[in-house]
């Protein structure tokens, strides 16, 4: 049955907005509360009054985080077409636009979702491991960030400030800088206990790690945005998500920049792909040779780092796409 119904559905803590469009032609709007009861009253009412199925509905929203989440179980249970976009892609495929509100954003979603339904990539809910796993990490780096909010600032001010006063912050901190690292290794135990329950899971945080510089977190980190490499499969399409694919910068004969990788990124994955790559650097011989070669050659630190992680990032997924560990054999060329 050919999908007539579009809805889009602009979502807040408390209250979401949302607009339904039939063949992208007028806005059915209503502003609706963010919980479980007041969802599914809507979804009847608004069945009721249009007379859709389930099937001929497509529903489009931004991603939102955890926001989202009691109404994408809704949908999911009902067996909706869900679609979850970047704002920023919705943004840039209306042009040039004035204006900006709940109502507005979600008639604009709704008809982003019209126009690109041939393009559009359905949502799958992540298996409940996974759920987990991710909760755990985004604890994790909640607790990383406190405790790196609590350490550098002492750390910096050792030529600023006189020792004693420094010495009354450090005391004052240490406290809670111990509480931090107690808490991050029961996170740390508690994700190894999810991984090791569960074969998959296991098996691929397995293959993973066995590539020198890729670390468990590292590893569930690429897991969890990969949907077990299922959403993305390429290494490449993966590294331009973590922001560590270059692009051309250049225009006709007049323009010819270097080039540079993109901001639109997953800071996070980025940063531990980073550490992954130092640590590489240190432990592997060929990409010791190799970065040190690089920079010889004039290449910048920060250029032959992103070329290193490229080079983890391709070495997992081969080897999760032939399900193998990682051979690390290497072998110095004789001189």
């Amino acid at each position: 049955m050919k999908t007539r119904y579009f809805l889009g559905i602009d979502i807040g803590k408390n209250s979401f907005h949302a607009a339904l469009t039939v063949e992208g032609q007028n806005y059915y709007d209503q502003e609706v509360s963010n919980n479980v009861t007041a969802i599914k009253k809507y979804f009847q009412e608004l069945k009721a009054k249009f007379g859709f199925q389930s099937d001929q509905l497509i529903v489009c929203m931004e991603h939102t985080g955890i926001y989202c989440y009691p109404l994408l179980d809704y949908l999911t249970k009902q067996r909706v077409k869900v679609c979850i976009e970047p704002a920023l892609r919705i943004k840039q495929s209306q042009g040039m636009q004035r204006g900006k509100n709940d109502k507005i954003d979600s008639k604009r979603i709704a008809k982003y979702a019209y126009k690109n339904v041939d393009e559009l990539r359905f949502w799958q809910p992540k298996r409940e491991v996974l759920q987990k796993l991710r909760a755990l990490l985004v604890v994790r780096e909640r607790l990383i960030r406190a405790k790196t909010q609590f350490e550098v600032p002492v750390k910096e001010s050792r030529e600023f400030i006189e020792e004693s006063i420094r010495f009354l912050a450090i005391k004052n901190c240490k406290a809670t800088i111990s509480a931090i690292n107690k808490d991050i290794k029961k996170v740390d135990a508690e994700i190894s206990k999810v991984i090791k329950e569960d074969n998959q899971l296991h098996t691929q945080v397995k293959i993973a790690t066995s590539v020198t510089g890729i670390g468990t977190i590292i590893a569930a980190n690429m897991i969890i945005t990969t949907n077990e490499f299922k959403d993305i499969s390429d290494h490449k399409k993966f590294a331009c998500y973590a922001g560590i694919a270059p692009f051309e910068n250049s225009s006709g004969t007049s323009l010819r920049g270097r080039s540079q990788v993109s901001h639109m990124a997953n800071k996070t994955i980025k940063t531990l792909l980073h550490l992954g790559a130092r640590s590489a650097i240190q432990h592997s011989p060929e990409l010791k040779q190799y970065y040190h070669r690089k920079l010889a050659e004039g290449k910048k630190s920060f250029s032959v780092l992103n070329a290193v992680c490229n080079k983890l990032i391709s070495r997992v997924f081969v080897c999760i796409k032939n399900q193998r560990m990682y051979e690390k054999i290497y072998q110095q060329s004789l001189v």
